[in-house]
């Protein structure tokens, strides 16, 4: 089975580019990266990039499903396509698949909304005491964009992405020449970190959440414009620019904060690019200035990209019936509003409450775990079920590819689960209990 569309919807290569850099570059590294530091120490470096590898690794996996089963909400598309005997039975699986989606992103939307105020407050004192207004008024300005017509969205996403990447240049370049950057501080390289020897490995699935927005195009392959060939191709230049700035913001902060001074400051370790800023560049005083506006940037261009694929697994699940019917609808700006209202909803009342971040961050990650072992399995059982049109593009490695990517995320919980993570699992098998109850309820007479 294969519907292959060459022409597909209105963007093409480098706004599919934009959409996937700025959807990945977010909240998590200018957070999360401190919490990977603080873990891991200078053997951070290495979590990022195992991260990366098994998320693009995903994204190719997505490309190759979006190529034989091209249409948006990809999240439940293809578990729904690929696997059951029976359609019921994958419909199933395509909600299970999209309900823990669902969970994460909605999480992943109202952290990336906590952090506006936070970076926001603490670059401009206008903003102190304001977190939680900052944080409802930008999903409120991402949902208004995702409910304009999506050619107009992705070109304002684009202008955030080009200031995004020129303010983390700008850090990078001033941390490397300002004369503060230390070498000696990645020494020793493995053990200095509160995680001790492992922690750059049990970092990984919290990393793997900052590339999450990697299958966007894929997952949202109607919008694209020659898919078979911008999907694949914009994946690759994505991650190959994402993961330089990452690399370089890592590095760059980690010759001058070390995981021992995040230990000694807890406060500093959800903001490590401030604490570089006030201490060891304190002589450069806008350069706080200049991570609260990339801060911001990549902040909005997650959220935007995060609401605009979560609303289109919402609107797939809909118009299969497991979702009420309202919710697959359009507006007249051919985009699916209501389902848009709906992620943005929960997003702002969680983003309210931003004591709650640390755990907040563990229910994404294992969601998102979930969600990639069951898209890894869809492309195996696809192959076997369905022929691929000559031409049209396929992930390379085989059936090796889905299964590594999904022993390395196993292997990388390992730590988490002896360390004692249970309550985010308990918490994670409830929500999926819940959402099969919903699932038999709402498909009861079909």
């Amino acid at each position: 089975m294969s519907n292959n569309n060459n022409q597909g919807g209105s963007l093409g290569l480098w706004t599919c580019v934009a959409m996937i850099a700025g959807g990945m570059i977010g909240s998590a590294i200018f957070s999360l990266s401190g919490l990977t530091i603080f873990q891991a120490g200078p053997s951070a470096v290495i979590t990022w990039v195992i991260a990366a590898v098994i998320m693009l690794g995903y994204g190719l996996i997505c490309a190759e499903l979006s190529t034989r089963f091209p249409k948006s909400g990809g999240v439940f598309v293809f578990p729904s396509k690929s696997l059951g005997k029976t359609e019921k039975e994958g419909k199933l699986w395509g909600w299970i698949s999209t309900w823990g989606y669902i969970n994460a992103n909605i999480i992943a939307i109202a952290f990336a909304a906590i952090y506006v105020g936070t970076y926001l407050s603490v670059g401009f004192p206008v903003f102190a005491n304001m977190q939680v207004p900052l944080a409802v008024i930008s999903v409120l300005f991402v949902l208004i964009l995702n409910s304009l017509k999506f050619s107009l969205t992705g070109k304002v996403n684009n202008l955030l992405v080009l200031g995004l990447a020129v303010s983390m240049i700008i850090y990078i370049a001033v941390a490397f020449g300002s004369g503060a950057w230390e070498a000696e501080a990645m020494t020793p390289f493995f053990t200095q970190g509160a995680g001790g020897s492992t922690g750059f490995l049990s970092m990984v699935p919290t990393a793997m959440v900052a590339y999450g927005s990697i299958v966007a195009m894929a997952f949202m392959v109607s919008e694209v414009k020659d898919p078979n060939r911008n999907v694949p191709k914009s994946i690759l230049i994505a991650m190959a620019i994402v993961l330089a700035l990452y690399l370089g913001i890592i590095i760059a902060t980690l010759g001058m904060v070390s995981a021992g001074f995040l230990a000694e400051n807890p406060g500093m370790q959800f903001i490590p690019l401030y604490a570089a800023a006030f201490t060891k560049l304190a002589a450069y005083p806008w350069i706080s200035k200049v991570i609260s506006l990339a801060a911001l940037f990549a902040l909005l261009t997650t959220m935007l990209t995060v609401v605009s694929l979560t609303s289109r697994a919402i609107q797939a699940s809909a118009l299969q019936g497991v979702m009420p019917k309202k919710l697959g609808e359009n507006n007249k700006a051919g985009v699916p509003v209501y389902a848009a209202i709906l992620v943005a909803v929960p997003s702002m009342i969680i983003s309210c409450f931003p004591q709650f971040t640390s755990i907040i961050v563990g229910f994404a990650a294992l969601f998102a775990a979930v969600t990639i072992s069951i898209n890894c399995v869809s492309l195996i059982v696809a192959r076997k079920k369905f022929a691929l049109e000559e031409g049209a593009f396929k992930a390379p490695g085989g059936n090796a590819l889905p299964v590594i990517a999904m022993i390395l995320i196993v292997i990388c919980y390992i730590p988490d689960i002896i360390s004692g993570g249970w309550i985010i699992w308990a918490y994670t098998i409830v929500w999926y209990v819940i959402g099969i109850i919903f699932y038999k309820v709402r498909t009861k007479n079909q």
